[in-house]
């Protein structure tokens, strides 16, 4: 759509329950304020539906049978409620969950497809209203077990986020199930959920390795005891339990995701949104970073100027070099969730971050690896990410918002944005500057060259003006000038003033990587160049008297920066990019570490520039 919103087909409005807080309802059919005075001044009554199966008070109730609908409301309210009791900490939130959960069953009780199934999926419709008044993301399989847990049946020693402790566990009830009636239906529930999820995960195992793992886990056997009754050696069932356990974990991602997809349908929510195309994919700029953080602002009230972000968030005045060879990932080594999200509080938004990185160094160069490593085939064959399921929630949330949301490495290791997103082909709309606008699975997220996944969306925009953004980039600007807790972020990058002098020594020991230095010194370049004009426009527009003390430090620095980017400019024209140039030849090496010192003391004097802006601005 034009304006940037999500399209929506219901109608969105607010009733009132006997004085309950006012609920957000969506209608379809029925006037909400019906569903809520069918749901209050129900009573109990006995009556002939008493003894009806649920299957047949849904059928009813799907043709509009208010009396039919109350029946199962009778049934199953305290049921629910209890079951909501083990999430909520006060009954009044466990009412409330209620409430919302009934009313939202009755509005998509067409969307049920087993009629047979009505209580776990008026269950898992609780779980989903539970877990959003809690801040919690309702997908993961975890979920499941912790719910399980929750009943009061958990053994003190069972770990919830291991799967060797969760199939253990398992085993042990499995062997006194029969003897031991449940505590409560929802156990019951429970139970059986985690035992349809364990038996489906388990489909992912060969014959052989399914019996090796049940052995293990369900009979208790040992390694050794397995290998005497399969005949096989004890390192070949340590090899198959490894090689199952790995299987099995992918398996429970893949099963979170399609749990995650279930219920969004249970809750009326499989439809297709695509936001406004970001102008942020037209903007000739080296960091993509800032790029995607420009496009985020774009879906606010709030907008801001390509240098203003690129000031404000730090990145013009970034500078990462990687010792030895200067490798292309070296403006790119720095932590996301920190960083990015100290940035994007200096514009003035509170962000939620998801995150899981797979190794502490940089890996492969892509514009040097086999252009299949890069297509969507290769993204099949790598793990899926365990927080998978938490970023698609995340990301489904800010569309539905209107907003669109950063993403690290959706086709190469750079920053995009997705856009947009149809549930039924299960794909995402998602571009970047670098040339990027298709769709993307969803299961593709996180399984790109470096195996990484970060996902940021704007959760709220916070109360500021100019002189707290200025006073926070400020900060933001001379830590990592200084270094300081970026060298906790990664070891193997050289930051702020101490990057140049690993820069310089590479090129004495002539160990220079063409094609990383290039990519280097174009994003310094082009991030300097974007500093100068920073710094212009706060001289120009930031018209306030509280400014007028550092605005002749506000134009030296401009004035500074500029030649900064000069001089990377005459090395980006040594070694343009993506070829290289040859770095590694003496007369060019001698050129470039004689850049590379001049840049390096422009950089002192800004740095001492800046200090000073600092301390007249919290004077």
């Amino acid at each position: 759509m034009s304006d940037g919103k999500a399209e929506v087909n219901e109608k969105k409005v607010s009733v009132s329950c006997q004085n309950r807080e006012r609920l957000p309802v969506y209608v379809i059919g029925q006037s909400a304020k019906e569903v809520c005075s069918l749901l209050d001044k129900f009573v109990p009554t006995k009556d002939v539906t008493e003894e009806q199966e649920d299957w047949r008070l849904v059928e009813k109730a799907r043709t509009g049978d208010r009396e039919a609908f109350g029946e199962l409301v009778r049934r199953h309210r305290a049921k629910v409620y209890g079951y909501a009791r083990s999430f909520a900490p006060e009954p009044f939130m466990a009412e409330d969950i209620v409430q919302e959960a009934l009313i939202r069953a009755f509005l998509h009780l067409g969307t049920l497809v087993d009629s047979r199934r009505f209580l776990p999926w008026l269950h898992r419709i609780v779980r989903n209203q539970a877990y959003t008044r809690l801040k919690a993301a309702p997908f993961a399989m975890e979920q499941v077990f912790s719910s399980w847990s929750a009943t009061g049946d958990a053994e003190a020693d069972t770990d919830w986020e291991s799967l060797d402790s969760i199939l253990y566990r398992l085993g042990k009830q499995q062997a006194r199930a029969g003897s031991e009636e449940f505590a409560s239906p929802e156990e019951a529930l429970m139970r059986r959920e985690l035992l349809e999820t364990i038996t489906q995960m388990l489909r992912c195992l060969n014959p052989r390795e399914r019996k090796i793992v049940e052995s293990h886990f369900f009979d208790h056997l040992s390694p050794q005891e397995i290998a005497e009754l399969f005949r096989m050696s004890q390192p070949n069932v340590y090899q198959i339990l490894s090689r199952s356990r790995k299987k099995l974990g992918q398996e429970r991602i893949r099963l979170a995701v399609d749990h995650y997809i279930c219920n969004r349908k249970d809750e009326g929510l499989m439809k297709q949104v695509t936001l406004k195309k970001p102008e942020a994919f037209s903007q000739p700029v080296w960091t993509t970073a800032a790029v995607a953080m420009y496009g985020l602002t774009e879906y606010t009230q709030r907008r801001f100027s390509m240098p203003m972000v690129m000031g404000l968030t730090g990145h013009a005045f970034r500078i990462s070099v990687v010792p030895g060879d200067v490798h292309i990932a070296g403006p790119t080594m720095f932590d996301f969730a920190r960083l990015l999200p100290e940035g994007m509080r200096n514009l003035g938004y509170e962000t939620k971050v998801v995150s899981q990185f797979t190794r502490a160094e940089h890996g492969p160069n892509a514009n040097q690896v086999a252009p299949t490593l890069l297509a969507p085939g290769a993204r099949e064959k790598r793990k899926l990410p365990d927080k998978l399921p938490e970023a698609l929630s995340l990301i489904h949330e800010a569309i539905d918002r209107g907003q669109a949301v950063l993403c690290w490495d959706l086709f190469i290791p750079e920053f995009g944005l997705i856009y947009g997103y149809d549930t039924e082909k299960r794909e995402f709309q998602a571009g970047d500057n670098c040339g990027h606008d298709k769709p993307i699975s969803y299961e593709h997220l996180g399984r790109g060259l470096l195996e990484d996944l970060f996902v940021m969306a704007i959760e709220k925009p916070l109360e500021t003006d100019q002189k707290s953004m200025l006073t926070g980039a400020l900060q933001t600007i001379l830590k990592h000038y200084r270094a300081e807790a970026e060298e906790a972020d990664c070891s193997s990058c050289a930051y702020g003033l101490a990057a140049y002098d690993a820069w310089r020594q590479a090129f004495e020991q002539k160990s220079v990587e063409p094609n990383g230095n290039a990519y280097t010194t174009a994003v310094a370049q082009d991030a300097r160049r974007h500093a100068s004009l920073f710094w212009t426009e706060i001289a120009e527009t930031w018209t306030d008297a509280s400014f007028d003390s550092i605005r002749p430090l506000v134009r030296e620095s401009s004035r500074l920066y500029e030649q900064i980017a000069d001089e990377f400019a005459l090395l980006a024209k040594m070694f343009p990019f993506p070829a290289g140039g040859q770095p590694n030849d003496p007369p060019h090496a001698q050129e470039a570490i004689a850049a590379i010192g001049r840049i390096q003391e422009k950089e002192r004097d800004a740095v001492a520039l800046l200090e000073e802006m600092q301390k007249k601005l919290l004077a």
